[in-house]
């Protein structure tokens, strides 16, 4: 083995560890890349962390790696989130209505600078979320996010959901009836 994948090795090891141990609440840095000149954060691992880490109350992500201009497109909500405070106005709703939700990354395709991730949401419903009581059910939905990176920082996003399908196992509505 050559000196510099030793050295490859022991930082994929040292950022493995970090994630393992909480990642950016251990105040692990993030893996980077090096350009000529300037090091950036790895898109993948920016764009997982503010998908996931939200949920285990790091909230500092936000502030830390989303641009303060960030703007959210979804296709459940008729308008954008605007700003890091748009954001996570967006998902204190979420965490309220769903404390123990958590989003797990499943996949992840990166090019130029966008990032398409491919998530799933398991939670409790246990708190109001539009108007619907709690029900106590556990779902699971997936979701897919894509987004735009801009140094070290996301800048936007669109995702795209499965709403239906919540309010399917909420009980909020029924099953669509098959062709």
């Amino acid at each position: 083995m050559s000196g510099g994948s030793g050295r490859t090795g022991l930082a994929i090891a040292l950022v493995a560890a970090g994630v393992a141990a909480g990642g950016a609440a251990a105040g692990v840095a993030l893996k980077t890349r090096r350009h000529p000149g300037r090091a950036t954060t790895d898109g993948k691992l920016l764009a997982r962390w503010v998908l996931e880490e939200p949920w285990k109350d790091n909230w500092h992500v936000l502030d830390r790696h989303v641009s303060p201009t960030y703007v959210g497109h979804d296709l459940a909500e008729a308008e954008s989130r605007p700003g890091q405070h748009g954001l996570r106005a967006h998902l204190e709703r979420l965490v309220l209505a769903f404390p123990d939700g958590r989003i797990t990354v499943d996949d992840q395709l990166a090019e130029g600078n966008a990032v398409t991730s491919r998530w799933t949401f398991r939670g409790t419903h246990t708190g109001e979320l539009d108007g619907i009581a709690p029900t106590g059910k556990q779902v699971t939905v997936g979701g897919m996010t894509i987004a735009r990176i801009d140094g070290d920082v996301v800048a936007e996003e669109w995702t795209s959901w499965d709403r239906l399908g919540l309010l399917v196992q909420l009980g909020a509505v029924s099953e669509p009836a098959h062709a």
